[in-house]
């Protein structure tokens, strides 16, 4: 059973599911964007038999406090530092991260610093390497260098429902397979008042992100966390060019590239549960807790 929770962060409510016993391995599942826990929904329940699982809300994101532009400073470093004291918060002591899109900057910030927590690594769709950042940057690029309201405007409309659609159908085999509850809760949360205002400032604040990759790769070559790569081969976003890179660093990866876009989990859930449940059985040993 997936259980429905909420603690105190720093004055704001932070949103979590969770599953399993924790007694067995723990995997902290961290979201992309412009979705939520709400993309694990169906993982979750698929692993909770062998695994820990914990997936918050950022803020700002599904269920979790969504402070004005005003009130929170949308950063990544600063949604690291969340989800940090949330780890603290909950009390896991070590724990293997799934990264997917935002939660590889988030993940990577807190692996970083604290390499002895992370017991293992799972990457869908989440970038470290300056190869994985391709055209569909460019206008975001341009608001790095430039955020000025002109420039702001051309990425108004990455938060339309039709883009949100884009995303989770734009690479995949069957459109079927896609349920349409996707993009409508993840519009719904968009569509709040000031929620587009945040989305501009950590779509600004990404650009804090490729500066780190150095730092990031050298976490890899120090720390070898044992690392699955499951990578939806067709995403326009975060394509194939960034998953080959961790090759170069990491002695122990499994890799594998699949037939679908962004949100593989939607089109590649079963394969990609499997893939973990084999991996983390090799890798990361049970523990009982005293």
């Amino acid at each position: 059973m997936t259980t429905f929770h909420t603690v105190a962060i720093d004055g704001l409510d932070i949103f979590y599911r969770e599953a399993g016993s924790r007694d067995n391995p723990t995997i902290l599942l961290l979201h992309g964007f412009p979705t939520s826990s709400h993309m694990f929904r169906n993982l979750m329940p698929a692993l909770s038999d062998r695994f820990h699982l914990v997936a918050p809300d950022y803020p700002g994101y599904g269920n979790s406090s969504m402070p004005t532009v005003n009130e929170f400073d949308y950063t990544f470093d600063r949604l690291a530092e969340i989800v940090e004291k949330f780890i603290a918060a909950i009390d896991l002591k070590q724990y293997s991260l799934y990264v997917m899109d935002y939660g590889a900057p988030i993940g990577y910030r807190i692996a970083a610093k604290y390499p002895e927590q992370v017991e293992a690594l799972i990457v869908q769709n989440g970038n470290a390497y300056e190869e994985g950042l391709r055209e569909f940057w460019d206008p975001i690029k341009a608001y790095w260098q430039e955020r000025s309201p002109e420039n702001a405007d051309q990425l108004r409309p990455f938060f339309t429902l039709e883009t949100t659609k884009w995303q989770y159908t734009n690479g995949v085999r069957s459109l079927e397979a896609i349920s349409p509850d996707n993009w409508n809760i993840d519009q719904h949360f968009l569509d709040r008042p000031g929620n587009v205002d945040i989305q501009l400032a950590l779509f600004y604040s990404y650009g804090s992100n490729p500066p780190l990759y150095p730092q990031w790769q050298e976490y890899f070559r120090k720390y070898q966390p044992p690392t699955l790569i499951v990578w939806g081969q067709n995403d326009y976003i975060f394509p194939a060019e960034g998953a080959y890179p961790y090759k170069n660093d990491l002695q122990t990866l499994e890799f594998h590239l699949l037939d679908t876009g962004h949100f593989a989990l939607e089109e590649e859930g079963e394969a990609i549960a499997g893939h973990i449940r084999r991996f983390m059985t090799t890798h990361v040993k049970e523990r009982t807790r005293l």
